[in-house]
């Protein structure tokens, strides 16, 4: 596939670094020449250096052929503009635009092909915004990622001595919870993936992916660590787009204080925030973060467009007794570096947001796609078309299909027959070895390295006689 990605910050690089992998040509535009040769450098693509709103770059990008215009700079009215130029001047198939500005996804009109032409839009900070509330709903988890329109979840929890499946093998979790199903679909240890199994054994400080139904979560989670009381008193260190949003949607459920450095943007919250106490103030003050009790609270959010600040002030909390922290850090080397230490959470906006776009790039009908540890494994929801004749999956036995090593198939959403389209009714399956896939169903597959990602949407896409 040949892909013009618009944009060389955070997110264009990940995007770039996530597809490159996959043999597809890229181009990147940006005006910021340093990024454009650091990325290239690193990654073997293509940059152009330019405007991305302008006609003349998108053509000498490459635009005439390009199968995939994906605009994440930076601005939105760039992004728009350019989806409209690249329909218009060169009828470029597929527009994915970032928009930043609710103004816009409000008025869905304004997005069709009359208007600026954008096919799919992607919000990163809603998105995190959305990952931080799972993560407040489910206080003991490091990553938490829904399927099947919510039915099943995916929970990554580290292993605490004193579980009742901790120093047990995993086949022991049908003893402990016999009424639940649920699989776990991998562990790594010491940043090395383990392939798990019914005789694996489970030790203290493991990171232990659970995927299970929904309401079933928190009953497979006690099983790996004790599980904590849930969160009342929140604080979030930074007013920006996330920091602001999150509090908008948290503030009738929890006590909630944000700090903000700038005041102007500090009174703007004040106004704009009805139950949140807005401080403003230095987030690495510790002077600041006594007064206002950080001790008391349960969860401390770093939301600051700094990284390091971020590092800092969350350290802080964790010192002065705050009971749990999350650290927003950009740079995914730091992610690395601080995940696992006196930070509970490290979260890479440009991670958690890669999901819904690389959903529209895959080939077969992908619901969703998110990465994993950073990403370094993937998790797919894909739908399952066609029958025995024009499909490798379709009436095959989950032993019969080939999965490529290191990939699982955690659960299947099967629709009842009869049932109508009511969600509530579909049945979850956690599958074994002799359950045979059916047409529509949405499968979950875990990759516990996205190298494998490839062999597995081959696997799912059906032959020409489907057409």
């Amino acid at each position: 596939m040949k892909i013009i990605i618009l944009g060389a910050g955070q997110v264009g690089s990940s995007v770039a670094e996530n597809l490159v992998s996959e043999a597809n040509d890229i181009t990147v535009v940006d005006t910021d020449v340093p990024r454009l040769q650091a990325l290239q450098d690193r990654l073997d693509l293509r940059v152009v250096v330019g405007n991305a709103a302008s006609p003349a770059v998108l053509a000498q990008a490459g635009a005439d052929d390009a199968d995939l215009l994906v605009a994440v700079t930076a601005s939105d009215q760039t992004n728009l503009c350019a989806c409209r130029i690249a329909r218009t001047l060169f009828n470029l198939p597929t527009r994915i635009a970032r928009l930043r500005s609710m103004d816009y996804t409000d008025h869905p009109q304004l997005l069709d092909e009359d208007n600026f032409a954008v096919d799919f839009s992607i919000c990163p900070e809603q998105e995190v915004t959305d990952y931080l509330k799972r993560l407040i709903a489910f206080p003991e988890a490091l990553q938490v990622i829904e399927f099947a329109g919510g039915r099943i979840t995916l929970i990554a929890v580290r292993a605490v001595g004193g579980g009742p499946l901790v120093g047990r093998q995993i086949k022991t979790l049908r003893e402990h919870l016999p009424h639940i199903d649920a699989r776990i679909v991998a562990i790594f240890r010491h940043d090395r993936a383990i392939a798990p199994d019914g005789d694996t054994v489970i030790e203290p400080g493991d990171e232990v992916f659970c995927l299970a139904a929904t309401e079933s979560v928190r009953a497979v989670t006690a099983e790996l660590r004790p599980l904590d009381k849930p969160m009342r008193r929140l604080m979030i260190a930074g007013g920006g787009n996330i920091g602001f949003r999150l509090a908008a949607s948290l503030e009738k459920n929890y006590e909630v204080k944000l700090i903000e450095h700038s005041r102007p943007r500090a009174e703007f919250l004040a106004s704009s925030l009805h139950d949140t106490l807005v401080l403003q103030g230095d987030t690495t003050d510790e002077m600041l973060l006594e007064a206002e009790n950080v001790d008391d609270m349960d969860l401390y959010l770093a939301l600051t467009n700094d990284d390091e600040n971020n590092i800092m002030s969350s350290l802080m909390a964790k010192r002065m007794g705050a009971h749990r922290v999350v650290a927003l850090i950009n740079r995914r080397a730091y992610v690395d570096l601080v995940q696992a230490g006196r930070i509970d959470v490290a979260i890479s906006p440009a991670q958690v947001s890669i999901g819904s776009l690389l959903a529209h790039v895959r080939r077969g009908d992908v619901v969703a796609v998110h990465s994993l540890r950073r990403g370094a494994a993937e998790a797919l929801e894909l739908v399952v078309h066609g029958d025995r004749r024009t499909s490798k999956v379709v009436g095959r036995r989950i032993d019969e299909i080939g999965l490529p090593e290191g990939a699982m198939i955690g659960a299947i959403v099967r629709r009842r027959q009869g049932d109508g389209d009511e969600r509530g009714r579909d049945e979850v399956i956690m599958p074994h070895h002799d359950t045979v896939i059916a047409e529509d169903d949405h499968v979950v597959v875990f990759c516990a390295n996205r190298r494998m990602v490839s062999r597995v949407e081959k696997l799912f896409q059906v032959g020409l006689g489907f057409f």
